[in-house]
C-alpha cells in the first residue's frame, strides 16, 4: 500500500549548549526526521494522523526531510514547514522546531544523493525561500511541503526530478480515514486529496539514488 507522510511541527524544549563537530556532513545532504512507530503524540494531533497513515511495525515514521548546508563551523537548514514556510535557518532553529515534548530529539538520518549536483540543488532551494507551506498538498501550485521542496530541487542533467511522484495515501492501515485529515481539509474547504500525485519522506528515503553516509548533525551537549 502506498503511503504518504505529511510534515509535522513538534513542540520545543531547549537543551544545554556546547557542540561536537559535524561528522562528515556535506552541503546538499538530506536530513530525514524519524519517530518510532506508535510514538504517542498529542491526542487528535497531526502526529497521530501521520502514525495512523504510515505506521510500519518495528520501524520509523519519517515525518520530515530537510536539506543541509555546511559553512565553515556552522550548519544551516533549508526546508518547508508549517511554521516557517520555505526557509533557510540555523541548525538551532531546526532542532528547536523538532525537539520532542520530553526534551529529546527524534532520529535524524542523513542520506546523500548520488550522481546529482547537490550544490545546484542547494542553490535551487535558496531560490524557493519565501514561498508558503503547501497546507493543501496539491501538485502544480507555488506552495511547497517538505518533500515537494526536495523533489523540485534535486534534478538530473535534463532538468527532471530524480525523485518520483506517486499517488498519495491518507488512509489508516485498516482503510479508514483518520478524522484529523477530514477535519483539516474541511477547514480548507476541500476534500482529502486521496490519490493525487505527491511525495513523502518515507518513500523518498528509499530511493536508489540515496546512499547512507557516516554523518550526523552537530547536536547540543546536554547540561549535567
Amino acid at each position: 500500500m502506498r503511503k504518504i507522510i505529511i510534515p509535522v511541527m513538534i513542540a520545543l524544549l531547549a537543551v544545554g549548549c556546547g557542540r561536537k563537530e559535524a561528522e562528515g556532513l556535506r552541503s546538499g545532504d538530506l536530513v530525514f526526521v524519524g519517530l518510532p512507530v506508535g510514538y504517542d503524540a498529542e491526542t487528535g494531533s497531526m502526529g497521530d494522523a501521520i502514525a495512523s497513515a504510515t505506521g510500519q511495525e518495528g520501524g520509523l515514521n519519517l515525518i520530515h526531510v530537510a536539506i543541509a548546508e555546511v559553512q565553515a563551523d556552522s550548519v544551516w537548514i533549508i526546508d518547508a514547514t508549517i511554521k516557517h514556510g520555505v526557509d533557510r535557518h540555523p541548525l538551532d532553529t531546526f532542532l528547536a522546531d523538532f525537539t520532542l515534548p520530553g526534551g529529546g530529539y527524534p532520529e535524524f538520518i542523513i542520506k546523500r544523493a548520488q550522481g546529482v549536483d547537490a550544490e545546484a540543488a542547494l542553490e535551487r532551494a535558496k531560490g524557493f525561500c519565501g514561498r508558503a507551506y503547501d497546507v493543501r498538498f496539491l501538485p502544480d501550485n507555488d506552495d511547497m511541503y517538505c518533500s515537494e521542496l526536495v523533489q523540485n530541487c534535486f534534478l538530473d542533467a535534463e532538468g527532471n526530478p530524480v525523485f518520483d511522484s506517486e499517488p498519495m495515501n491518507w488512509l489508516a492501515p485498516d482503510g479508514t480515514m483518520p478524522p484529523y485529515w477530514t477535519w483539516l481539509f474541511g477547514q480548507l474547504g476541500m476534500e482529502v486529496p486521496q490519490g493525487l500525485p505527491g511525495t513523502n519522506p518515507q518513500k523518498m528515503s528509499q530511493s536508489e539514488i540515496l546512499a547512507d553516509v557516516s554523518a550526523s548533525l552537530p547536536l547540543p551537549q546536554r547540561s549535567e
